[in-house]
């Protein structure tokens, strides 16, 4: 398969990205604990894996614009051996994303965090039962303009001195955070409250998720951050790691010194978990009523199929170890749902082999 760059062009977060041939069927139905199965009485959600030119449908994404590069390029290929089927992506964010899964309007929701109490509460009110399956790992970037030559390596420390919500209107020179800097005005440039990247981020640096100055650049478009921090020399800002490795040229990536001396994200840091406190997993929501569709179930299983792991390497992720694909497989397969993070969102500190562990 050909390597994929992620669009430069910036995608409106409320644009659908429509990638398919043919429409038919609905997105939307209401969850039930027993659902039933065109398969018949008692089959799971998984059991159908039919991929090829028989099936039909449409499938809803929607959600996080960290997870969307994954969404679009299983989309596309799966398109190609069912053209029959209509895979819609689009990019809301992922408190965007859920509060439309939770209102029925989508059939998977992208999140670059694990589902909030909140969410877990507007999903019953909606009668939707999901299903929790990790895609892949990312790390969060740290950027800075290709200009600024000195801020190499950040502590943890001087980045929640610059994002804390007291440093709004008062921090707002490079020199403010560490002497030996320049000068030079500080621009600030993240993902809106509805990111879960945001969500994340804050909750690893500042201390509370959601708890930040609010004088920055906000958009829930990664490609309008990456923009923006290429167009500003003293700008820095805060994404997806695919989103800095498709822009390499417009963008430095900053060492991040938890402690432990400066690591920058990469395919072995983020994998083996020394680049924290910024790595994390990526997750889809499935809803378990949709998880009976054949369509449904096709592209899903598509996600951890061994020869499409690739293509989450190529859009500058990081594929699960393939022993955890197993056990998201299976999670898939049994219909499990819920939460393996029981509602509480981000988080750090914990591993998802040690979560999917302490479920069985």
């Amino acid at each position: 398969m050909l390597s994929r760059n992620i669009r430069v062009a910036s995608l409106a977060s409320a644009v659908v990205l429509v990638l398919g041939v043919t429409a038919c069927g609905s997105g939307n139905q209401t969850a039930s604990n027993a659902p039933a199965s065109p398969q018949g009485e008692g089959a799971s959600p998984a059991a159908n894996t039919t991929t090829g030119s028989n099936l039909s449908g449409t499938v809803k994404v929607d959600g996080s614009s960290t997870v969307f590069p994954i969404s679009e390029a299983m989309a596309e290929e799966f398109q190609k051996a069912n053209p029959g089927v209509q895979v819609t992506v689009a990019q809301s964010g992922t408190g965007g994303g859920f509060k439309k899964f939770c209102n029925n309007e989508t059939d998977i929701s992208n999140a670059s965090r694990p589902i909030k109490a909140e969410e877990v509460e507007l999903c019953k009110k909606g009668n939707v039962e999901y299903i929790e399956l990790p895609v892949a790992y990312d790390g969060i970037s740290v950027v800075v303009n290709p200009q600024n030559k000195f801020a190499q390596c950040l502590t943890i420390a001087e980045l929640k001195k610059m994002w804390e919500p007291a440093a709004q209107g008062k921090v707002t020179t490079w020199n403010q955070i560490r002497p030996e800097f320049p000068n030079q005005k500080l621009g600030l440039y993240g993902p809106g409250t509805d990111s879960g990247t945001y969500d994340f981020f804050t909750n690893a640096v500042v201390g509370k998720e959601g708890e930040s100055r609010g004088d920055y650049t906000a958009s829930e478009d990664d490609n309008t951050l990456v923009q923006g921090v290429s167009a500003d020399p003293g700008g820095l800002g805060f994404f997806g790691y695919a989103y800095y490795e498709n822009n390499k040229d417009k963008l430095a990536l900053v060492s991040i010194d938890n402690g432990k001396g400066c690591i920058q994200p990469s395919a072995e840091t983020i994998g083996n978990g020394t680049y924290q406190p910024l790595s994390r997993p990526e997750f889809i929501y499935v809803k378990k009523s949709a998880a009976t569709r054949p369509e449904v179930q096709a592209f899903v299983n598509f996600h951890f199929a061994p020869e499409n792991q690739e293509l989450v390497s190529e859009v500058g992720y990081v594929p699960l170890p393939n022993d955890l694909v197993s056990q998201v497989q299976a999670r898939f397969k049994e219909g499990k749902v819920g939460s393996i993070f029981e509602g509480k969102g981000s988080q750090t500190g914990v591993t998802l082999a040690d979560l999917l562990k302490q479920e069985k």
